[in-house]
């Protein structure tokens, strides 16, 4: 492995449209493109070859790879190109790199095929906006269009808090203040104080990680401030309990209540294959807090929030994760059997049948 080899690899992601490289030890480089891992046309990796690619991602930060590595995330220019999210870590004793390949423009709504509903959550003045789900799912994509829209068309002042920076914002109607961890801030929790005295209108939390960061977010949220981030949670009910359960247990009942009064939207995403197997569609639950949906949160009846997402579709442009698999199922996007993994539901083919 050289510098050549390595930029033509980086170079085939953005020409392929892929969405993730791996490189790692005794196997060829991966691809994954719409949801599948191909094998790379190379030769398998050594040692030596992963430890390239760790350096030379190191080095673009100026920094020397730690002989007692274990994990760390960061990023990747290659100029010219684009961008790319690494996360380099140890397996087996041998060091791996993953890098998630960052677009070169933020897409709308319409060309990610996301319901312009997004835009009219994303109105919304004050309070704490959700986008969660699995690892590889979409949600920086989603967030990265929430915050597009955002940025063209309010006057605002927004910051990002990242680890690391992914996609980059230039200012349109808007002031975007993009800040690293472990570059330009220490960690979240401080970056967050900090932000509160930088005059914010927006914050951007790249995701809520630990007790501090999240109490941090949602004191932000009362405060007047509009604040967005990611969990790694598949809906509504499991985000308040995620959150919820950050704190100790004499503290949840409080939260609950501060919750209920902040909490604006969920945006739940899963990525599923087309019928054609050549795209990968977005599928969404949208949760948009209501009266109802806010005294299931204050009372801790979080089971009934979906029966009135449900029955928000009409007004307020909710949906279940089932209504929109049927939905796409109806108009012939995705099979039912890709439906029916992706549902938590066990009935989902009886709604089909039925709605």
């Amino acid at each position: 492995m050289d510098q050549a080899i390595l930029n033509q690899i980086l170079n085939i992601a953005f020409e392929k449209k892929v969405s993730d490289i791996h490189f790692e030890v005794d196997n060829p480089p991966l691809f994954r493109a719409r949801g599948h891992l191909i094998r790379g046309k190379l030769a398998n990796l050594t040692k030596q070859d992963t430890e390239f690619v760790a350096n030379t991602v190191m080095e673009q930060h100026k920094r020397k790879l730690p002989d007692d590595l274990k994990e760390f995330d960061t990023s990747y220019t290659l100029p010219n190109v684009g961008r790319f999210r690494v996360s380099i870590f140890r397996q087996r004793g041998n060091l791996g790199v993953v890098m998630r390949v960052i677009p070169h423009q933020i897409s709308s709504f319409e060309q990610l095929n996301l319901p312009s509903v997004l835009g009219r959550i994303a109105q919304v003045p004050n309070g704490l906006i959700l986008v969660t789900g699995p690892t590889g799912n979409g949600k920086s994509t989603t967030l990265a269009s929430m915050m597009k829209y955002i940025n063209d068309t309010f006057d605002y002042n927004i910051i990002t808090i990242e680890d690391p920076i992914e996609f980059l914002f230039t200012s349109s109607k808007s002031c975007v203040i993009q800040r690293e961890v472990g570059i330009d801030t220490e960690s979240f929790n401080v970056a967050l104080r900090s932000a509160m005295r930088m005059n914010p209108d927006v914050i951007m939390v790249g995701e809520m990680r630990d007790l501090e960061t999240v109490d941090a977010c949602v004191k932000a949220a009362e405060t007047g401030h509009l604040v967005l981030s990611t969990l790694h949670t598949h809906n509504t009910a499991s985000s308040v309990n995620r959150i919820v359960g950050y704190f100790p247990p004499d503290a949840q009942e409080n939260v609950r209540q501060r919750l209920a009064e902040c909490l604006t939207a969920v945006v739940s995403i899963r990525l599923i294959r087309g019928k054609t197997g050549e795209s990968i569609l977005p599928v969404l639950e949208i949760m948009y807090a209501t009266t109802a949906i806010k005294a299931c949160i204050r009372d801790n009846k979080l089971d009934e929030i979906e029966q009135y997402i449900e029955k928000g579709r009409d007004e307020y442009g909710m949906q279940t994760m089932d209504q929109h698999l049927i939905q796409l199922c109806r108009d012939e996007l995705i099979t039912l059997d890709e439906a029916k993994r992706i549902s938590r539901s066990k009935d989902l083919e009886r709604k089909l049948m039925f709605s």
